[in-house]
């Protein structure tokens, strides 16, 4: 899955229009994403709005990041160019993000001590590509020009910048010359990726005003929608792409990367000993000699799997109505173990056959409901 976020409604309008079957996903602290695919291919997309600021925009991430598990973070929206060669319409793709407003005050001015983000090699490859082939303008809406697609450095301050000729403009423009876009939003964001083990992160941005006075005219004449509509069309090709390369890699590898098997077996020998070597320990731990006539606890079991299926629901690898037949199912088998009986074993094993058929989609899942149903018979 992909988190797109954005600051602004007719950013977030923007960014929706490309995306089918949405529904929404209610965070426990009250904020509201879409959930939905990339129309076209089916792709899963978390689509969310963090409001203006760094401060927001960094908080919203870090929650999105850690309510989906995305494979990578997008921000999309509108900015100003920062010089005058730069079109509007155009779209910038961030090769690395500058948080400008870090600095010391001396007698002397202003000195800079900005922190700087750059975009991933793998998505900057990718943008790139898509550049190069131009695949992504058939995302644009229909009629519309092809904009320019730049790649540079975005600066990330907290004021709207409107002025070529403040104090403020041109300590920026002089400071940060190669920048070529200025908005106030995507420092959280990159800050929230890099603290989640450098999670792929990109910013693109369409040119909707030039920051230098003349903001009030340029947006009365619509530019912030076509330069969001822009930046929307890039971000989703971009979106479908990264999909594709994380989907194509080796599951070994992935899973690897990103978690420890849900098992791990330590087997000493002779004089040896070991410890328990695991990250996070779901289920039974059991610790002393194995036996091949040990018999699996079904109801153990059945809790654990329980435990599964809502990790899984969280990871949106289970839908909601698939999750709520699930969880009646479960009930249903542990309500029947407690009885105690060969009919109460008989009518779990049934409850037990539905919901291995409820998620036959989800391997890991299915399986952990045929060890709960050997492990009954086992006792029949």
């Amino acid at each position: 899955m992909i988190v797109i976020l954005t600051a602004l409604d007719l950013e977030y309008q923007a960014v929706r229009r490309h995306l089918t079957d949405l529904r929404v996903h209610r965070h426990t602290a009250g904020t509201r994403f879409e959930l939905g695919c990339i129309a076209g291919d089916g792709h899963r997309v978390a689509l969310g709005l963090v409001g203006k600021g760094n401060h927001p925009s960094a908080v919203i991430a870090e929650r999105a990041i850690a309510e989906f598990s995305p494979s990578a973070l997008l921000f999309v929206g509108v900015a100003g160019a920062l010089w005058s060669g730069i079109g509007l319409g155009d779209v910038v793709v961030a090769t690395h993000v500058y948080a400008y407003h870090g600095g010391t005050s001396e007698d002397d001015g202003l000195k800079a001590r900005p922190r700087v983000w750059e975009i991933d090699h793998e998505s900057d490859q990718i943008a790139r590509h898509l550049y190069r082939t131009e695949t992504w303008t058939r995302r644009l809406p229909a009629g519309a020009a092809v904009p320019a697609l730049r790649f540079g450095p975005i600066a990330a301050g907290e004021v709207v910048q409107d002025s070529a000729i403040s104090a403020h403009a041109q300590w920026v423009r002089q400071t940060y010359n190669d920048a070529l876009a200025i908005e106030m939003e995507s420092a959280g964001v990159a800050q929230a990726a890099h603290h989640n083990r450098s999670l792929p992160m990109a910013v693109v941005r369409g040119i909707s005003d030039h920051a230098d006075g003349n903001k009030t005219a340029t947006d009365g004449l619509n530019w912030q929608p076509k330069a969001a509509a822009n930046a929307a069309a890039f971000a989703m090709a971009l979106a479908h792409e990264l999909t594709v390369e994380h989907e194509n890699r080796p599951a070994s590898k992935a899973k690897e990367a990103n978690s420890m098997s849900d098992s791990v077996k330590n087997v000493a020998r002779d004089n040896a000993r070991v410890g328990v070597q695991a990250g996070h320990i779901y289920g039974d731990v059991t610790i002393g000699h194995s036996s091949q006539n040990q018999v699996a606890d079904p109801v153990a079991q059945l809790a654990e799997l329980r435990d599964r299926l809502a990790r899984a629901r969280k990871a949106q690898e289970v839908d909601e109505d698939t999750f709520t037949a699930a969880e009646g199912e479960i009930a249903v088998a542990a309500e029947s173990l407690s009885e105690s009986t060969e009919a109460g074993r008989s009518k779990a094993v049934i409850a037990l056959k539905k919901l291995r058929g409820l998620l036959a989609d989800v391997a890991e899942l299915a399986a952990h409901v045929s060890a709960v149903i050997a492990a009954i018979r086992s006792v029949l």
